[in-house]
C-alpha cells in the first residue's frame, strides 16, 4: 500500500505498473469504475497524466491513514479500507492539500508476496491539481483509453 504512494510521488511509473502486474487499478472517477487497468498499462497512464517536475518528481506527498486490513481465513487473500491526502508544492503552488479520498483495495498472496489483486480509488475532495495532472479530475469520466491504448 505504501509503495504504490512512493512511486507516484517518485515518478517511477513503471514500478507503480510492476505492482500491478497481478491485480487491477480503476478509480470512481473513470467512465467506468469496473474497467481498470494492469501492468504496463498503469505505468503509461501515470507516466501520460502526471506532471513530473524538474527535479524528476511529481512534488507530491501521498499519505495514508485509518488503514483497516483484514486478511480473509487461510491467510491467501485480504481486503483493506483507507484515506487518502495528496499534499503538493511547486514553484507555482505553495504546499498544500490537492486532492483526499478512500482506497478500498484486495489482495492476494502470490508466489509468498502480497500482491494488488484490487484497487479503487475513491476521490472525495478536490483541490488546486493543475501542477500534478494533465486532465481536470473534477470533470469525472476519465477514460483511460483516451491516455494509452490498452495491451
Amino acid at each position: 500500500m505504501y509503495t504504490y504512494a512512493e512511486c507516484v510521488d517518485l515518478a517511477q511509473f513503471d514500478e507503480l505498473g510492476d505492482l500491478f502486474s497481478h491485480g487491477v487499478l480503476t478509480s470512481t472517477s473513470a467512465a467506468d469504475p469496473d474497467d481498470g487497468m494492469s501492468g504496463d498499462d498503469v505505468a503509461a497512464f501515470y507516466a501520460a497524466t502526471n506532471k513530473v517536475h524538474s527535479d524528476g518528481t511529481l512534488r507530491t506527498r501521498h499519505m495514508s491513514s485509518n488503514v483497516t486490513v483484514e486478511v480473509a481465513e487461510g491467510g491467501q487473500t485480504a481486503t483493506a479500507r483507507s484515506y487518502f491526502a495528496v499534499h503538493q508544492g511547486t514553484d507555482a503552488l505553495p504546499l498544500q492539500p490537492i486532492v483526499s479520498g478512500r482506497y478500498e483495495d484486495d489482495f492476494a498472496l502470490v508466489d509468498g508476496q502480497w500482491r494488488f489483486a484490487r484497487r479503487l480509488v475513491i476521490v472525495d475532495q478536490i483541490g488546486d491539481m493543475r501542477e500534478h495532472l494533465t486532465f481536470d479530475l473534477s470533470e469525472g469520466d476519465v477514460r483511460y483509453t483516451d491516455y494509452v491504448e490498452p495491451e
